[in-house]
């Protein structure tokens, strides 16, 4: 006989954490509360858009142009609940989603999927978490990881790799195979895309994607950057959730754009619980988790911490 295998789940169950029935009624899901949801994040991004327009002309398009792209990067936040299919009951809606949601960040949305599912089992597990980002060993590899050189290096050169055919040997442990043409032709028709909207405005001489979209991203993955960080760095590099996961919280605009993933700690407990049920969650929970009461500034002080810290214990 073997032993059972223990998840999040089945640990927080056999502690009392959670019992069968509450468990039934947070992973209810109803299209109404995503779609809710997303016409007001429609209203959110069109709003940041018209503030580029307003500002064309002026020094002012820079931060609007940033604040523009501080609601882009976070399709990432929409993108990744597509991809555990808790914004919508129906799946083809999350699948549809997402992939808008990836084309708009750069993200295949069935490479990410297989990704994230392997970062769900191996979680902060060094050499096996794909989406790992690992503690920075100094000031200067803080600030490097926040500035996305990193991030945009590695994206693109994933992006090109598997339009080119190719798998790294990490990915090929967690894409099955049957699915390794369907990563390859997903990239290619992302960058024909991509291609194509270069070209048509290389020859109609109107650049605006620049100014509504590329420049903007830009400017706001650093943002997505320090909010990254604050789910895992600088938590212990052991499999325990309880451990090595950390909840933010945060005010109510945040938890907006992030689509409630500061709620992060329940979300790797149950991953399969909608959006707007992980502040529930979080109620039953709370004890049994580690929360950063003061959110996300407070979770890069704590890094920040750290990082100092073993810099004065090294040998002089």
């Amino acid at each position: 006989m073997t032993d059972a295998i223990v998840t999040p789940l089945t640990q927080a169950l056999a502690e009392g954490k959670l019992t069968r029935e509450e468990l039934k009624s947070f992973m209810k899901r109803s299209n109404a509360p995503g779609l809710r949801r997303l016409a007001l994040w429609g209203l959110v991004l069109a709003a940041t858009t018209w503030l580029i327009s307003l500002t064309w002309t002026s020094w002012l398009i820079w931060p609007a142009m940033f604040l523009h792209g501080i609601v882009l990067v976070h399709h990432f936040s929409l993108q990744h609940e597509c991809v555990h299919y808790t914004v919508f009951r129906t799946r083809w809606l999350n699948d549809l989603v997402g992939q808008i949601c990836g084309l708009i960040i750069i993200l295949p949305h069935r490479f990410f999927r297989y990704e994230h599912c392997d970062h769900h089992t191996h979680t902060q597990i060094t050499g096996e978490d794909p989406e790992m980002v690992p503690m920075p060993q100094n000031l200067r590899d803080y600030l490097l990881y926040l500035s996305a050189i990193p991030y945009w290096r590695t994206k693109l050169t994933e992006l090109f790799r598997h339009a080119s055919g190719r798998l790294s040997e990490g990915e090929l442990r967690f894409i099955p195979k049957v699915e390794h043409q369907a990563v390859y032709r997903d990239a290619r028709i992302m960058v024909a895309l991509y291609a194509s909207a270069f070209l048509a405005m290389a020859l109609t001489g109107w650049w605006g994607l620049l100014w509504y979209w590329l420049i903007p991203l830009i400017l706001g993955e650093p943002v997505m950057r320090f909010i990254r960080m604050t789910e895992h760095v600088g938590r212990p590099t052991v499999a325990q959730m309880s451990e090595n996961t950390r909840t933010n919280l945060v005010s109510a605009p945040w938890r907006f754009l992030c689509w409630n993933m500061n709620y992060h700690a329940e979300h790797h407990y149950v991953a399969s619980v909608p959006f707007y049920a992980l502040p529930r969650l979080h109620e039953k929970l709370k004890d049994h988790i580690f929360v950063e009461p003061g959110g996300y500034l407070a979770a890069h002080r704590d890094i920040l911490g750290q990082i100092r810290t073993s810099h004065e214990a090294r040998p002089k």
